[in-house]
């Protein structure tokens, strides 16, 4: 299973990655007082999401509904099981950002 690259030691970081045929920035932030991340998302420099919270086995952006945003469904998660919690600790170490297409992996 693919995921997206995430570099817990360089919070804040972003950059390009295309996904289903398109191009995006992802930039992520750490929220250090309740420990969680957010990412923002742009596509061609018009920011499409800021702050989405990343949260255990929540899929990113799922609140929106835009033609713009990835054609694919990205999922924080342990593929082990161990961790339900994507937070400082975890996120990048055991818990990842994994990419599913809709009919599979990607």
């Amino acid at each position: 299973m693919a995921y997206l690259p995430f570099f817990r030691d360089q919070v804040p970081f972003s950059y390009e990655i295309e996904l289903a045929g398109a191009t995006f920035e992802l930039e992520y932030h750490y929220n250090s007082k309740h420990d969680f991340y957010t990412v923002d998302l742009r596509r061609n420099g018009e920011t499409l999401a800021a702050g989405q919270k990343i949260v255990y086995g929540k899929p990113l952006f799922e609140d929106y509904v835009n033609e713009d945003f990835p054609e694919v469904t990205i999922i924080p998660r342990d593929p082990s099981g161990n961790d339900t919690e994507a937070n400082r600790e975890t996120l990048g170490q055991t818990v990842f950002l994994m990419i599913e297409d809709g009919e599979g992996d990607a």
